[in-house]
């Protein structure tokens, strides 16, 4: 199935790209490794190049320079709003990535409010909150939204729930509109971790029942360093900026004391912004939201359908997941390697196949070691643990470069390999 036709702005930069093996020949190489960097788009790289000769200050000048950086700013802080569903009395704000965005939210929540938080969740969700209530992930999406409701029916005052869209290491969609409405019964608000969703959803905060949304432009194939928090402001214009410097604060006096810090996104945007990753990103976010969506989607599935009937003959190889395996999931796929060292057969696929995947934890280590049974700790990089071997696509991915993956694994797994 060829979807060439239907994305003009969202052809991959780099799908013609090669590697020479070391027998000789030379093959396209199969970028795998969606999960930890998308490449990037030609809507992205279009509207970086395009601003280039405009490129100026921004909120901070008259020049046409400056007029022009500022109105595009704002424009794409209105294209990503209008990607992910902002509501009136929400707010927009730029970060570097969905780890950037997520520490933001915990410095501005009010004192006092508990953040739940299932122990499966990339550490950019796991780690920042200052008052966490940890839940060890469950094995159905019924459990964790029981699990939730006892948690919450164990506090005694405000609290966030802070849950994945997407498991950047299975791939699998969490329950977040039923986890959503369960917490917002008790008063709960809700932040979604989309950075693994959005690229492969549509992500709307209403439709997860979300109060809050974080992601990356990296991983959205938007690669210039730009992140977004997008949610209710009320919490946001009441804590102390996340930055301090030139454009949060309002005016400013003689005295140490004497700031008036600004509301809205200035608040925590301070310094001057990453104007061409901001531009970049709402570039794909536009691209993504008229783009057929359902088409991308069908594609995907039937990327992942036919890996997982391709590893079914590769015995040595085992797929994992929280939920099991009817669960909705995006394109990623995590392999447990019990005969072989994941990060050895990583560097293989790459060197002698070109293929590009990700051996490791995936800065996911609670939930990795429960899924392969190890209680070593180690590092995010490949090679500090057993681990898990992780394939992910997305727009570019071919059923030939899947065909190929499974091959390789049949070769490298084998006695023979």
């Amino acid at each position: 199935m060829s979807l060439t036709l239907q994305r003009t702005a969202l052809d991959v930069i780099g799908d013609d790209l090669t590697v020479d093996l070391p027998d000789g020949t030379t093959v396209p190489f199969a970028h795998l490794d969606y999960a930890a960097t998308a490449p990037c788009v030609r809507a992205a790289a279009d509207a970086a190049q395009n601003l280039l000769p405009w490129y100026g200050s921004v909120h901070r000048g008259t020049g046409i320079r400056s007029q022009t950086s500022t109105l595009e700013y704002e424009r794409a802080r209105d294209l990503v709003g209008d990607f992910v569903g902002t509501r009136p009395g929400d707010t927009v704000i730029f970060t570097r990535n969905t780890t950037d965005a997520l520490n933001l939210l915990a410095r501005s929540l009010p004192e006092g409010i508990t953040t739940i938080v299932f122990d499966g969740e990339h550490h950019a969700n796991l780690l920042p909150w200052r008052r966490p209530l940890r839940l060890p992930t469950p094995a159905t999406p019924e459990a964790a939204v029981a699990a939730l409701r006892q948690a919450l029916r164990s506090l005694h005052g405000p609290a966030l729930l802070a849950i994945t869209g997407a498991s950047n290491v299975t791939g699998e969609i969490w329950p977040v509109r039923a986890l959503a409405d369960e917490a917002h019964a008790y008063g709960a608000r809700v932040v979604v971790d989309a950075a693994q969703l959005a690229p492969h959803c549509p992500v709307d905060l209403d439709d997860l029942g979300a109060d809050y949304v974080a992601l990356s432009g990296h991983k959205l194939y938007a690669p210039f360093g730009a992140g977004v928090l997008a949610g209710r402001a009320d919490w946001l214009d009441a804590a102390e900026p996340y930055l301090s410097g030139g454009g949060a604060s309002v005016e400013v006096g003689t005295a140490a004391e004497d700031v008036r810090w600004a509301q809205g996104a200035a608040r925590h945007e301070a310094g001057t912004p990453n104007l061409l990753g901001a531009v970049a990103l709402g570039a794909v976010c536009a691209a993504l939201k008229g783009a057929d969506r359902g088409a991308l989607h069908s594609h995907e599935q039937d990327l992942l359908a036919r890996l997982r009937e391709g590893l079914a003959g590769v015995p040595a190889v085992v797929p994992v997941s929280v939920f099991g395996d009817r669960q909705p999931r995006v394109g990623i796929v995590s392999l447990a390697l019990p005969t072989q060292d994941p990060a050895v057969i990583a560097e293989r696929l790459g060197r002698e196949h070109g293929i590009g995947v990700r051996a490791g934890q995936f800065c996911a280590h609670p939930l990795t070691r429960r899924l392969t049974g190890s209680a070593r700790t180690g590092g995010c990089g490949t090679g500090a643990v057993p681990g898990l071997l992780r394939a992910s696509f997305g727009l570019g991915t071919t059923g030939n470069e899947v065909d190929r993956l499974v091959e390789a694994l049949r070769r490298l797994t084998s006695r023979a390999g």
